[in-house]
């Protein structure tokens, strides 16, 4: 009962207080669901409040070795349960001494991996592999060129209405983690796009999803996500695409033609510039191409001259000491 209690307490009360989005609540809520059900099983169904940090521990230990989730998913439970168990203390459900994770050891931060991202040429046969005789082929046109075009995350691009796409003056209207609102620019090629699919799709309310599915409903996330996996594989692709490898590829993109970082961060509306700044990676191709544009290649043949043709001390026969 107080394990209900507590998951129902601190999703329900806690995380809706701190205004989260309902799809990181029901995140945190079947992280805590799947502790319980670990609690139960191995653990004899302990109560909350008489959960140890060694019983964490092993806890974790068993999702690496037995569910074999990788070190992020591992730092993502843990993090869950150092916010729950605090959020418990505050609330005046547990004392603070009993917090199994107060003095729980700090887990290093998995290595971050650099995103890898499409070339232009495979952007190029994606964004063309829909056709253009039906309507949701050219919505899909439109949803493929908007998230390369503008990098927004596959949540805002479900969540976009009719009146957030103002296409006289080339803007869209996104709501992002935390619900903070952002106005993002839209180049041609993309508005043509969502010129294209909203003439076909005829007129809809200002308050209706712009993206709709066959039977006149939003897409939702899971939608997007495999129309965008449908097409990349019909075009050839061979890497797995996403719309969050779409969302990569825009930002990486901008970097290549020397877009300014604060500027990436805007757009993609991060929080942070520390979360933009895994895109300030260059590939081997860059590390060649920026060596071979290095001025020395131009002073190559002066330093050559500059050489005399002799002997140079360093190439000399060592002295040898006279014998006194």
């Amino acid at each position: 009962m107080t394990w209900s209690y507590w998951i129902c307490l601190y999703t329900q009360t806690h995380s809706v207080a701190r205004g989260l989005r309902p799809l990181t609540i029901a995140a945190y809520k079947a992280s805590l669901t799947q502790f319980r059900t670990y609690v139960q099983m191995r653990l004899e169904n302990k109560e909350p409040q008489r959960v140890t940090a060694r019983d964490v521990l092993e806890y974790l230990e068993y999702l690496r070795s037995e569910r074999k989730n990788g070190d992020a998913a591992i730092n993502r439970q843990a993090t869950i349960l150092k916010n729950f168990y605090r959020a418990m203390v505050a609330m005046g459900h547990l004392d603070a001494t009993a917090n199994p994770m107060m003095h729980f050891p700090r887990i290093k931060a998995p290595a971050r991996k650099l995103p890898v991202v499409l070339s232009l040429e495979e952007v190029e046969r994606l964004l063309t592999a829909p056709s253009t005789d039906t309507v949701l082929a050219l919505r899909d046109r439109a949803i493929l060129a908007v998230l390369y075009g503008t990098g927004i995350r596959v949540s805002e691009c479900a969540g976009m209405r009719e009146e957030d796409v103002d296409l006289s003056e080339l803007l869209i209207k996104v709501v992002g983690k935390g619900g903070h609102e952002r106005t993002i620019p839209l180049n041609e090629t993309a508005a043509a796009a969502l010129r294209v699919y909203r003439e076909a799709r005829g007129a809809v309310a200002p308050l209706m999803p712009f993206f709709q599915s066959r039977r006149k409903k939003g897409m939702t996330r899971g939608a997007i996500y495999e129309r965008v996996k449908r097409w990349s594989r019909l075009a050839g692709i061979p890497k797995r695409v996403s719309p969050h490898r779409l969302r990569h590829t825009f930002a990486t993109h901008l970097v290549k033609i020397a877009t300014n970082v604060v500027t990436i961060r805007d757009l993609l509306g991060h929080r942070s510039i520390t979360s933009t700044q895994i895109y300030l990676h260059v590939t081997a191709v860059d590390l060649r191409e920026a060596a071979d544009r290095h001025p020395i290649k131009d002073l190559a043949n002066c330093i050559e001259h500059l050489l005399p043709q002799v002997k140079l001390p360093f190439q000399a026969a060592p002295m040898r000491r006279k014998s006194g």
